[in-house]
């Protein structure tokens, strides 16, 4: 059975703007975009830095630092120079809660 946790209440969310939570010692990034909420490991897979940080565009979350982005709904990436993707994690929404399992998606 799949555990999920509370991250955060769901007004605490932007439209397109991430915000970074750490459960239980994982560093996730949450993104409310296109009437979903994603939440994606929140290290690029290409130097290391928080993608929270980065901008959100189309479903995409863009690294700061060298530009790769990663599809919030896979983590695969789809610029460089990142070529590895990040765990993506599954969400539900119960109430104003967002709860998030640490459990990978394939």
């Amino acid at each position: 059975m799949t555990s999920f946790v509370r991250a955060c209440g769901l007004s605490e969310l932007e439209e397109d703007i991430p915000k970074r939570v750490e459960l239980d010692g994982t560093p996730v990034s949450l993104v409310q975009t296109e009437g979903e909420v994603f939440a994606i490991h929140d290290i690029c897979s290409h130097a290391n830095v928080s993608l929270s940080e980065g901008e959100v565009d189309d479903c995409h979350i863009e690294c700061w630092l060298h530009g790769s982005r990663f599809d919030l709904r896979s983590g695969k990436p789809d610029a460089l120079p990142a070529t590895r993707p990040v765990p993506v994690y599954p969400v539900k929404i119960e109430g104003d809660d967002v709860l998030v399992s640490l459990t990978q998606e394939s």
